[in-house]
């Protein structure tokens, strides 16, 4: 069984309740329940959102890297652990129950103290990330557990500063990635913590203690829990966003909060715009306040509209997108679980030069267990990811789709979430274009035997490609040997690979 802090007893954080300001209950007056004032500036809802553009430095720099980070790390045993910790013989609660205790007396509250992150240094993992080609670096701002990562001014007992690590996570990561010369994103996850928490106010349906309530249910901790209505039917939808305005309200104030104290130059919401006008009133906020920002919405109308990039969770676009956009993904799950099966090398590279074809970038996450420093598993990906990028990045950054995404490719289903799970593994038969500055760049998926045969290069054709003047091959010094005709191009390769993995052949005059 796990304890609590002495520091942090159960009766201490009783005796907080009661400062807890009065916005964290539920309000019943509609003055305070409008919309708070936003920034002045261009942008002021839905319609004004349509002259929005998506910024260049989001098309050029394709490679970004996430830090899944905060007090559901304490327990290092996967995702959604805050919730399914609740959820009777789930994998998680029988896990709990054994280390920590029965959730009627041990919650998320109590989990929420073990997070320390001994080892956490924001510095060193920036350096990390941009070592391995990241050109932008995503800090979670606050997951669907309602726990802040900032030093919030709406949530005073729940963030980072005031418990757990007694760190500004949100800050150190946004200085360390400004000083490194990294664009600085930040993850919000809180529309959804109304229903998604929800669990936290039932009870065992079995067993000894069926029906002793969990500590959800106990009004001194509403301000984690929310003041969920004791004769509402606890909802089956977690990612729900059915909720009083009172919530809104507050979800609106903590993000504002979010937005004016680190100016995040792109902000990621986990789903579509919330809330109807509340949600479009904060992004003309935060436009307002980062007139070179992006935010991101899983949601395809959204982005159809102008407003934002679209996002797709653990998928690839069918083919290439008229607007740039950006896969959410990561090595392993989405929080840390010890022993996890990480992506190895290869598949980031080929998940990376399959998205940037079609358009997009890469997000990658890079979960950390509670000391707040990568295992040496995950350190090993992302190695990888590092001596490959050192030797292909030319043909990454600043890059646009051409003519076809590829060739020889195993097709993805739609352009749907969670479509990376039916990949299959890519091959030298696969390749996957770029083009910058009139020059096209050929990633072939793997190391051929002998040469490279490129079928739709071919002289010609239905992709009416022109005459090769020249073939090189990135990270090899000096000019190839290659013929042309009406079949494909045909590159002879140098007696040693540049690199592990996909290769990439720089093309001039196709």
């Amino acid at each position: 069984m796990t304890e609590v802090p002495m520091s942090f007893t159960r009766r201490s954080l009783f005796g907080l309740a009661a400062a807890a300001p009065a916005l964290l209950l539920p309000r019943r007056s509609q003055a305070q329940e409008s919309i708070p004032e936003i920034a002045k500036g261009p942008f002021d809802g839905a319609e004004s959102l349509k002259k929005y553009r998506i910024p260049e430095w989001f098309r050029d720099y394709k490679f970004g890297m996430w830090a899944h980070w905060g007090p559901q790390s304490a327990a290092e045993f996967g995702d959604w652990y805050a919730r399914n910790m609740y959820m009777q013989d789930s994998p998680q609660n029988k896990y709990h129950v054994e280390k920590y205790g029965h959730p009627s007396k041990f919650g998320f509250k109590d989990v929420a103290l073990t997070w320390h992150g001994k080892d956490f240094d924001a510095d060193y993992l920036i350096q990390l990330y941009k070592k391995a080609g990241a050109k932008y670096f995503m800090s979670m701002g606050v997951h669907h557990d309602n726990f802040d990562l900032w030093n919030s001014k709406y949530q005073p007992r729940w963030n980072a500063v005031a418990t757990g690590p007694k760190k500004d996570i949100v800050g150190l990561f946004a200085s360390a990635a400004r000083k490194h010369g990294l664009k600085f994103a930040v993850s919000e996850h809180l529309s959804n913590s109304y229903n998604w928490l929800a669990v936290s106010h039932g009870a065992d349906k079995t067993g000894p203690l069926a029906g002793v309530p969990y500590d959800g249910t106990d009004p001194a901790y509403a301000d984690l829990y929310h003041p969920f209505p004791k004769d509402k039917p606890i909802p089956t939808q977690a990612m729900s966003r059915e909720a009083p305005d009172s919530w809104k309200r507050l979800y609106f104030l903590r993000i504002q909060d979010l937005i004016d104290k680190y100016k995040p130059d792109l902000l990621y919401t986990d789903g579509g715009i919330p809330f109807g006008e509340w949600g479009y009133k904060l992004v003309s906020h935060y436009y307002n306040q980062v007139p070179n920002g992006l935010y991101t919405s899983k949601t395809r109308k959204d982005c159809e509209e102008g407003t934002c990039a679209l996002d797709i969770e653990r998928g690839v676009a069918g083919d290439i997108l008229p607007n740039p956009w950006q896969t959410d993904t990561c090595i392993g799950g989405w929080h840390y679980k010890k022993g996890a099966k990480y992506k190895t090398g290869k598949n980031v590279v080929d998940l990376l030069c399959d998205i940037v074809s079609r358009n997009g970038n890469l997000m990658l996450n890079v979960p950390l267990p509670n000391s707040g420093k990568p295992d040496d598993d995950e350190l090993k990906t992302v190695e990888e990811i590092t001596k490959w990028m050192a030797v292909n990045s030319e043909g990454i950054y600043s890059t646009r789709p051409w003519k076809i995404a590829g060739s020889a490719a195993p097709p993805v289903t739609g352009n749907t979430a969670f479509n990376e799970r039916n990949r299959k593994e890519l091959t030298a038969a696969d390749v996957r274009y770029t083009v910058k500055n009139g020059t096209l760049y050929a990633f072939v998926m793997g190391w051929p035997e002998r040469e490279a045969v490129i079928p739709t290069l071919a002289l010609g054709g239905a992709n009416q490609v022109g005459k090769v003047r020249g073939v090189t091959l990135l990270g090899h010094r000096g000019s190839l040997k290659f013929t042309q005709d009406e079949q494909s191009l045909r590159v002879t390769l140098p007696p040693e690979k540049p690199c592990e993995h996909a290769v990439c052949f720089k093309i001039v005059g196709a």
